[in-house]
């Protein structure tokens, strides 16, 4: 029986639960009374829940739909404002003891090249990373207890850390890694992670088994349960994903919210960030073998529709996507992308690039510079602050001012400072006459003048060269 306060994975995601209301969703698609009054509820901007969200996701009554993305795109505004996070993920190891059939980096692949990083590589991968301008990371790798324990793991953040080259330093490191004990997330935390990311793949339990026949990430319990060892081990902020074309699209999208309910529940506090992956090309895996892929209108609406239940959720998207996808979503609700991201081990450096070492084809093939510039002429504000990280505001106490409508007068200013950096020491000629143009707009717009003094003070002295903000 569905038990959202329940600590057992097959509770909080009842399959039952997600069959019926997949069948009461489209019983309703198009009962308009009832659709109606889900919007309303929905403008109220305190999410909605999984049965509520599925209605609308079944609904394709147009006019309906326009107004679904219209209101996620004001919630969007209301919430994160115009900012975008910037990051990108650095692939530590591939080295993989799993057999998850959609993975290149599962263990029967005997043609992918098998790149481990060591110290002194993750130094220059990390040198060209901040050679680009990047401040936040995302760092990922292969389940191995022999090439990749959780030392090494710590030993990489710990080295990624202690990098300062020019003005560049790397402020937060993201994790993505396998499903581990509560110890080991205590550890994570106290080396200093930003938010702890692990995809779910597919909720559905069956067909979860059979996509990973073999290796520790077999166990469906074990995984769908480590959010909550995450945050028994402390760490504040986790971030959910499901791998769309592995499975039915709408089963995920009810179960992934039945996630998110679980673990405000449980927690206090729901996902940090929620991310959304479609599967795709890669040494030895074929995504039309998958028969559950999405077309990119349907794409639109689950990210629009996420915005809408689960508005103080950041969303994440990938270089997995176009530049046309990624335009039209960010209106919908996305507010962190990467950006130049390589998803090869070494792949930032030429010479310890191994060759076919990708766990997925990259579609956004852009520099930083370009997809800066790119944003910043839709009237984006590029990002690169971590200060809530830095400054303990994290969890609940980041929630808590989200919801109140306050975070945006921290996140506002840092955002336009960190841009400011970024323009000064990383940017062409063209980018940077772009953001000071837009960076001079913002300030202006900025509400509380205090809030605004405080801010132009420090773009000036960023200007004369002193960088000792907490950003």
């Amino acid at each position: 029986m569905y038990n959202p306060k329940s600590l057992k994975a097959e509770e909080f995601i009842d399959h039952q639960e997600v069959l019926d209301t997949l069948e009461y969703a489209e019983q309703n698609k198009n009962n308009v009374e009832l659709i109606d009054s889900i919007i309303e509820k929905a403008k109220l901007r305190k999410g909605l829940d999984h049965r509520e969200a599925s209605v609308l996701l079944a609904c394709e009554i147009p006019e309906k739909i326009e107004e679904l993305y219209a209101l996620a795109e004001q919630i969007k505004k209301d919430f994160y404002g115009n900012r975008i996070v910037m990051f990108a993920p650095l692939y530590l190891s591939n080295y993989c003891v799993n057999g998850c059939v959609y993975c290149p980096y599962h263990l029967k692949n005997k043609k992918i090249a098998r790149k481990k990083l060591t110290q002194e590589e993750i130094v220059k991968e990390v040198t060209a990373l901040q050679d680009m301008g990047h401040k936040r990371l995302a760092i990922e790798a292969g389940e191995d207890p022999v090439n990749n324990p959780i030392e090494y793991i710590l030993e990489s953040i710990n080295t990624i850390y202690s990098i300062k080259h020019k003005n560049g330093a790397i402020r937060r490191v993201n994790v993505n890694i396998a499903a581990t004990t509560v110890e080991n997330y205590r550890k994570l935390k106290e080396a200093g992670i930003g938010t702890y990311i692990l995809f779910q793949e597919t909720y559905h339990k069956e067909s979860y088994e059979k996509l990973h026949p073999t290796g520790p990430k077999h166990d469906y319990a074990y995984h769908t349960e480590a959010m909550d060892r995450a945050m028994e081990g402390g760490i504040d902020d986790v971030g959910l994903g499901v791998l769309f074309g592995l499975e039915l699209y709408k089963y995920e999208f009810a179960a992934l919210l039945m996630h998110a309910e679980h673990l405000e529940a449980v927690h206090g506090v729901g996902p940090h960030t929620i991310s959304v992956p479609r599967i795709k090309r890669a040494d030895d895996i074929d995504p039309d073998v998958f028969d559950n892929g999405i077309d990119d209108d349907t794409f639109a609406k689950l990210c629009a529709l996420i915005r809408v239940c689960v508005p103080y959720t950041g969303m994440i998207i990938s270089t997995r996507e176009s530049q046309a996808v990624r335009e039209k979503v960010i209106r919908l609700g996305v507010s962190q992308i990467s950006g130049a991201s390589r998803t090869s081990v070494g792949g930032y450096t030429e010479e310890i690039r191994p060759t076919d070492s990708e766990q997925f084809d990259v579609s956004d093939q852009r520099t930083l510079d370009e997809v800066v510039h790119w944003l910043m002429e839709m009237g984006y504000i590029p990002s690169f602050c971590t200060a809530c990280y830095r400054e303990g505001r994290t969890g609940d106490r980041f929630m808590t001012l989200l919801k109140a409508g306050e975070i945006q007068n921290c996140c506002h200013p840092n955002a336009l400072m960190t841009l400011k950096e970024y323009l000064m020491d990383y940017a062409s000629e063209d980018t940077r006459a772009i953001g000071e143009k837009l960076i001079e707009a913002e300030l202006e717009n900025i509400p509380r003048e205090k809030v605004k003094q405080i801010a132009a003070e420090r773009l000036k002295k960023i200007e004369e060269g002193i960088r000792d903000f907490r950003f």
